[in-house]
């Protein structure tokens, strides 16, 4: 991993955003923000599952297309998909146009209401697996974050078991890394502190 890079603007932020403004945003907003609420995991789980083979930051350039075309990401109406509306998603050039990744998006809509019915719920199935509070990795500027771990390994083997596509261990690091539930930020970065305070936050609550 390379050291953080100093941007124009004084901050020092990790290396992978560059200097493209939406990455930056996405990294400084987002990126390693601890996320409690069960659909927006929901979102950005399948999102990540569309990014396997491509760039996050393809993803990230179509995601307004993403929610328009996928209602928002309501799993209450995705799970309600019939073939047709598959069809008319393929014909979306907007988005990526892959029928596994959208047939699996289905699925997943499905599991994730079945998991709400009949669990905790899917933010507490998923964090359960970092024991509710964001691991710290505290990267140097020589340091490398793991492309997969034992927590990404259980939580992928625990949404495949109830019918998730698209959630390999390496998908749902990169989930994880996403959403909070570890803290990959170089410590050099302006962003590390301040997703450790708000972790630090929410293992308080």
């Amino acid at each position: 991993m390379s050291s953080a890079i100093l941007h124009a603007d004084g901050l020092p932020r990790c290396s992978w955003p560059k200097q493209d403004p939406l990455y930056v945003a996405y990294h400084d907003e987002e990126w390693g923000v601890p996320e409690w609420d069960d659909r927006a995991l929901y979102e950005k789980l399948m999102l990540d599952g569309f990014q396997a083979g491509l760039s996050w930051i393809t993803i990230l350039r179509k995601r307004g297309n993403f929610r328009r075309a996928f209602d928002d990401f309501v799993p209450e109406k995705i799970a309600r998909y019939t073939p047709k509306k598959v069809e008319r998603l393929m014909q979306d050039a907007g988005i990526v146009r892959n029928r596994a990744k959208i047939e699996g998006g289905v699925n997943s809509a499905r599991a994730y209401l079945k998991i709400m019915e009949s669990g905790p719920g899917f933010s507490d199935m998923l964090w359960k697996h970092v024991g509710g509070t964001p691991i710290d990795h505290k990267l140097g500027s020589r340091s490398r974050p793991p492309t997969e771990s034992d927590e990404s390994r259980a939580m992928s083997k625990e949404l495949l078991s109830h019918g998730f596509k698209f959630v390999g261990p390496t998908i749902v690091y990169a989930f994880m890394q996403a959403v909070g539930m570890v803290n990959d930020h170089l410590v050099t970065c302006h962003r590390h502190a301040a997703c450790a305070k708000l972790a630090k936050a929410a293992k308080r609550k």
